[in-house]
């Protein structure tokens, strides 16, 4: 797809935020198992879930602006689901690898509001009502999601993965 106008450039953008969103949701379950706090493990399965209804969201809008969702990888997204990952992998203590993937949700949860931020705004430029409000809806989302992480990490998380660690 040639990028000649902002039209063309949001097209590509929400080509890109779907590949990242289904990249997330076959990512999500490999993290609840991986996780052994009960709160934690509770936020991502309701993220899965709010996330499935993100992907549906894409494909209306795709539907209304007579877009393809294409088979665009985000590379981006990519790489922040492999280092989540290659955290598992390292097999660290139990609440650490929690406070690990904390972060690294985190970091997923933060492109995604830089992308949705983005696409409400072009879409609003654009005159795609419709679509704004469903951008701004899985925007919310986002950012809620982000906030429920952060509570998790310091309501706890974070310092029981610090003990045994001296703090001067």
């Amino acid at each position: 797809m040639k990028l000649e106008s902002l039209d063309d450039l949001f097209g590509h953008l929400l080509q890109d935020i779907y590949s990242a969103e289904k990249q997330i949701t076959r990512a999500l379950p490999k993290l609840v198992k991986a996780v052994e706090d009960p709160d934690l493990a509770e936020a991502l399965e309701s993220h899965l879930e709010e996330t499935k209804e993100q992907v549906t969201r894409l494909e209306k809008i795709f539907e209304e602006l007579d877009l393809s969702p294409g088979r665009k990888k985000c590379k981006g997204m990519e790489g922040l689901l492999e280092e989540g990952a290659e955290l598992i992998e390292e097999e660290p203590e139990q609440i650490v690898l929690d406070a690990g993937l904390i972060s690294a949700a985190q970091r997923v949860e933060h492109y995604e509001i830089s992308a949705y931020g983005t696409a409400v705004e072009w879409a609003r430029l654009l005159g795609y009502g419709k679509a704004e409000k469903l951008l701004q809806q899985t925007l919310e989302e986002e950012s809620a999601a982000n906030e429920k992480l952060t509570m998790l990490a310091e309501e706890g998380i974070n310092e029981a993965a610090m003990e045994g660690v001296e703090v001067e």
